[in-house]
C-alpha cells in the first residue's frame, strides 16, 4: 500500500461514528468499512501497540492522532458478567459517568470514556492514553418501546491527552453537521469525477477561507441548504463516492 493523498485526515463526529460506522457494522453493512475501522479486541493489547494495528484512514505514529477500532464484545459481557478491561501490562479505568450521544434531539449512543494505568489494579501509574467507547441503541419499533443498547460491537476511539483541544473536539455542532456533510460530499464526488447527488451543479471547490474542513460553515452564496433527508442520503453515500483505492494509495499487483 502506497502512501495516502497529502492533508487526508479521517475525523468523523460523535454522531458519524455512531450512527453511520457503528450502525452499519452492527447490521453487518457495508464491509469496507472494516478497511477504515477495523475489527481489533482493544484489551489484548496496550495502548502503544494500537495504532500500528489502526486503519488506512489512521496514523502510525504514536506522538499524535486519533485510532478507531471495533471491539467485539466479549464472551463474559455476553453472559451478562463485567467485561475485562485488563491488557498485558496495565488495564484501563472508566473515568466520569457515561455520557449520551444525540443526534437531532434523538439518543442515538453511549459514550464511555476510560484512562489506561500501567501496573495491575487497583494501583497503577496513571499515563496519557485515552479512550472513548461507544455503543449504539437500537432503533425503537415502538414510540413507548424502551431503547436496547446493542453490545455484539462497541467503536472505540483511541489518543493521547496532549493538554491542547483536538481536532475532534472542534467539529461543528449537530444541527451544522448534516448540511455540510451534504456539501462536502458534492464536492468529492465533483473531485473524483462522479456524479452529483444533490442538484444539477456541484459546488465551487472550497477556499483558503472555507475549506473542506470547515464543516459548520454555511453552503455556498445561491445554493439551498440540503433537506435532513438528502442529508442522510449523502452520508449513506460516503464510501461509495471515495475512490478508496486512489485515497490510500492500493496497488491490486
Amino acid at each position: 500500500m502506497g502512501s495516502r493523498l497529502p492533508g487526508f485526515r479521517f475525523y468523523p463526529t460523535e454522531q458519524e461514528l455512531v450512527y453511520f460506522y457503528l450502525r452499519n457494522k452492527l447490521e453487518n453493512r457495508r464491509p469496507e468499512i472494516d478497511r477504515i475501522i477495523p475489527v481489533v479486541d482493544v484489551y489484548e493489547y496496550d495502548p502503544p501497540q494500537l495504532p500500528t494495528l489502526s486503519g488506512e484512514a489512521s496514523p502510525v505514529q504514536q506522538d499524535h492522532g486519533e485510532w478507531f477500532f471495533f471491539c467485539p464484545r466479549q464472551e463474559k459481557e455476553a453472559h451478562g458478567g463485567r467485561p475485562k478491561r485488563t491488557t498485558p501490562s496495565g488495564f484501563w479505568k472508566a473515568t466520569g459517568s457515561p455520557a449520551q450521544v444525540i443526534d437531532n434531539n434523538r439518543v442515538i449512543g453511549r459514550k464511555k470514556t476510560m484512562v489506561f494505568y500501567e501496573g495491575k489494579a487497583p494501583t497503577g501509574r496513571k499515563t496519557s492514553w485515552k479512550m472513548n467507547e461507544y455503543k449504539a441503541y437500537d432503533e425503537p419499533s415502538s414510540s413507548g418501546e424502551t431503547m436496547k443498547l446493542r453490545s455484539e460491537f462497541s467503536v472505540c476511539r483511541l489518543h493521547r491527552n496532549s493538554g491542547c483541544q483536538r481536532s475532534f473536539d472542534r467539529r461543528p455542532t449537530v444541527a451544522a453537521a448534516p448540511g455540510a456533510n451534504a456539501v462536502d460530499m458534492e464536492w468529492v464526488a465533483a473531485a473524483f469525477g462522479r456524479p452529483s447527488y444533490h442538484g444539477s451543479n456541484p459546488p465551487a471547490a472550497p477556499t483558503a477561507e472555507a475549506g473542506p474542513s470547515d464543516r459548520g460553515s454555511l453552503p455556498p452564496a445561491g445554493q439551498e441548504e440540503p433537506a435532513p433527508e438528502e442529508a442522510a442520503e449523502a452520508d449513506q453515500m460516503m464510501l461509495d463516492v471515495l475512490d478508496w483505492d486512489f485515497l490510500f494509495g492500493c496497488d491490486e499487483n
